[in-house]
């Protein structure tokens, strides 16, 4: 995920996101990515809204149309409440929240999305899957890590199981049901591991 976003560099090969090349064109592919990876921290002395709307003016967005998508997408995740609330006073869940209205703020076409419920309420939890959803709906590419494998049973039309760092195997839910004769995604990826 870090390889697609630009953050890293590969050792070898190379990748395109929109037809731009990872390692010739960074530019070009993160102004089509959104990022949100597990360990971005946010600025704790910024409310959420100024640094949804900091990170609109580093993407690039017009002044007249950043309001308007900032609004937008603060009534998506349910953020008016403490949209002028520093982060440092947020809970785990606002901040989350905070972190994905910043990766969505320029209306990108590919997410990738690294453990993006990792440690939050059910209802938090809730309402960032809708979003996912509400984003695939829409026509957007989502690449979504998660270890809750009920998330991924609802989301991923595709899923790529991957154990120490390779991908063991990529198939449709219903394809590993069928190679394996199992229902549940857990008992379908323990297996998998297991050969």
């Amino acid at each position: 995920m870090r390889l697609l976003s630009t953050s890293l560099k590969p050792t070898s090969g190379t990748a395109q996101v929109k037809g731009y090349d990872i390692l010739n064109e960074p530019g070009k592919v993160k102004k089509e990515i959104g990022f949100l990876s597990s360990d971005t921290g946010l600025y704790p002395r910024l409310t959420a809204f100024e640094i949804v709307t900091y990170f609109a003016r580093l993407s690039g967005m017009q002044e007249e149309s950043i309001k308007r998508r900032v609004d937008e997408i603060f009534e998506i995740l349910d953020m008016n409440e403490f949209g002028n609330q520093k982060i440092d006073k947020l809970s785990t869940g606002m901040k989350q929240k905070v972190s994905i209205a910043r990766t969505m703020v320029h209306d990108p076409d590919v997410l990738i999305l690294d453990e993006p419920t990792l440690g939050l309420d059910v209802i938090t939890s809730r309402s960032i899957i809708d979003f996912i959803k509400s984003s695939k709906e829409k026509g957007k590419c989502v690449m979504f890590s998660t270890h809750v494998m009920h998330e991924a049973e609802k989301l991923c039309d595709d899923i790529a199981i991957i154990h120490k760092g390779r991908i063991l195997d990529v198939r449709t839910l219903a394809d590993y049901r069928k190679k394996t004769n199992l229902n549940d995604l857990d008992d379908i990826f323990v297996k998998i591991v297991g050969e």
